[in-house]
């Protein structure tokens, strides 16, 4: 762990007070990023999405350079060949007004994740009770931030652990797949690679899922943001999860009806250039 202004901290030394706000109130933002070769992917589109976080609840962050200087002290001397979870947290600080808490911690990915992108996932649907284009209508509420506050993830995680899956997909009331706790969906309609669209339903804009997008066109394939139902995914040439450290993680069920594997999976895995194995 290393704290903007202190430095790496060892372990077992107090990092946050008991009233910051990150803790008591979940009044924060996070970003996660792969380390590969001891270099952060997608680094900038990662800081560029805290910034924007940060604009929506007005939380005060650090240039940008002192966010890099922190994230450059905590990944120096990481063995380049390991796959490393580095992730910047900033809270809102102490109640009374005190100065953002910033910082890093750095671990080795969990082998969970590596199995996720080697073997794929069980997945299923659960209700979110929100319409699919509510979140974003309502002004007041900020959307398609990555939040400390992570009760409802947690939750839906505790559920598909219960109920005998590795990860959830939320469904809207009026019937639209809106995202996982920590993922993104994407998928395969025809030759159109597709996710659906963050500013229309408040979905948090995943990094991952825009690099693939964005470079479909290098497997001849075009790019789309549209709402998608349940039986469309089960009907689609491909269906997959997308987040930072897992990359791109083939949904193998989906509510218990198993998908044939995709023979686009490993074009798409080399968009990622994730390891394998």
């Amino acid at each position: 762990m290393a704290v903007l202004g202190r430095g790496v901290v060892p372990a077992g030394e107090a990092v946050l007070r008991g009233d910051d706000r990150g803790v008591l109130h979940g009044d924060g933002l996070f970003e996660t990023m792969h380390l590969r070769g001891g270099e952060p992917w997608l680094r900038d589109a990662h800081l560029a999405r805290l910034r924007a976080g940060a604009a929506a609840i007005a939380l005060d962050l650090p240039p940008t350079e002192a966010l890099v200087h922190l994230l450059d002290t905590i990944r120096a001397g990481w063995p380049p060949e390991v796959e490393g979870a580095l992730r910047l947290v900033c809270t809102r600080g102490p109640e009374g007004g005190g100065p953002p808490t910033v910082y890093a911690t750095l671990g080795e990915l969990p082998a969970a994740l590596r199995r996720a992108r080697r073997d794929g996932l069980t997945v299923a649907t659960l209700p979110l009770g929100v319409a699919a284009r509510s979140r974003p209508e309502l002004g007041w509420l900020p959307v398609g931030i990555k939040s400390t506050s992570y009760a409802v993830s947690t939750a839906a995680r505790r559920w598909a652990a219960r109920a005998g899956f590795d990860d959830v997909l939320w469904v809207s009331t009026d019937g639209y797949v809106l995202e996982g706790p920590s993922a993104n969906v994407v998928w395969l309609a025809g030759t159109t690679l597709c996710t659906v669209p963050a500013a229309a339903t408040g979905v948090l804009p995943g990094v991952t899922a825009r690099w693939l997008l964005d470079h479909a066109a290098d497997l001849g394939l075009t790019a789309e943001e549209r709402l998608v139902t349940p039986a469309e995914l089960a009907g689609a040439d491909g269906v997959w999860l997308t987040s930072s450290l897992r990359g791109l993680a083939e949904v193998k069920s989906l509510d218990e009806t198993r998908r044939p594997p995709s023979i686009h999976t490993p074009a798409l895995a080399s968009l990622l250039a994730f390891p394998t194995g």
